[in-house]
């Protein structure tokens, strides 16, 4: 992502503090609702935010022991299977763990920035550096607050967010098309020779 790590930690802050603001309109009924992911509930999606900064957490703490470790030491499976059993808990239980973990992950980027991201070059089956967490995390926060559908949309991210993550975004484009049909359609769009075209479907983003 080639991000500033300063200065995506420090979106990150700010970010949280929008999510729990809405966190805190949270009840047992909210946490049962359909989020705005397919067969996800908002608990789905708390607890994937959850696990997901856990992940972030060990795959950082592997870094500053010298170990080149996953996010997920058992794999997605596992991560699917942790997600399931934690969506159906008690909303409070729910927002402690977002809130917790996105703790935990903190002080361990505060500790990786101390010791200036020792074995930064480690991937860990990422595919991108441990300096890239916050950045990730970043995107993470940002997209799944608006997946929650409790009322924050794409047009209350942050200017200084889109600025950065939009180009990002664009250059996943070609390899989310699905053949060079949709290749073609999407590109006259992007010159101004046609209509957004009807039917073009995006692979997911990650």
């Amino acid at each position: 992502m080639n991000s500033d790590t300063a200065w995506a930690m420090e979106a990150c802050k700010q970010a949280y503090r929008r999510l729990f603001t809405t966190l805190g309109e949270v009840d047992d009924d909210v946490v049962r609702r359909p989020s705005r992911l397919p067969d996800w509930t908002v608990g789905h999606v708390l607890t994937h935010l959850a696990r997901n900064a856990d992940g972030h957490a060990h795959r950082l703490e592997g870094a500053l022991r010298g170990e080149d470790v996953p996010r997920y030491p058992r794999g997605y499976d596992e991560r699917n299977r942790e997600i399931e059993e934690g969506a159906g808990r008690p909303a409070r239980e729910q927002v402690a763990d977002v809130r917790e973990s996105a703790d935990r992950l903190t002080e361990i980027w505060r500790r990786c920035e101390a010791a200036g991201w020792p074995n930064s070059g480690f991937l860990g089956n990422d595919g991108w550096p441990t300096t890239d967490s916050p950045p990730w995390r970043l995107r993470e926060i940002e997209v799944h607050h608006v997946d929650l559908g409790l009322g924050y949309e794409a047009t209350d991210w942050p200017e200084e967010y889109v600025r950065w993550d939009l180009p990002n975004l664009l250059e996943t484009v070609p390899e989310r098309l699905a053949g060079p049909e949709d290749t073609r359609r999407f590109l006259a769009w992007l010159t101004g020779r046609s209509e957004l075209p009807h039917g073009l479907r995006l692979g997911k983003w990650r």
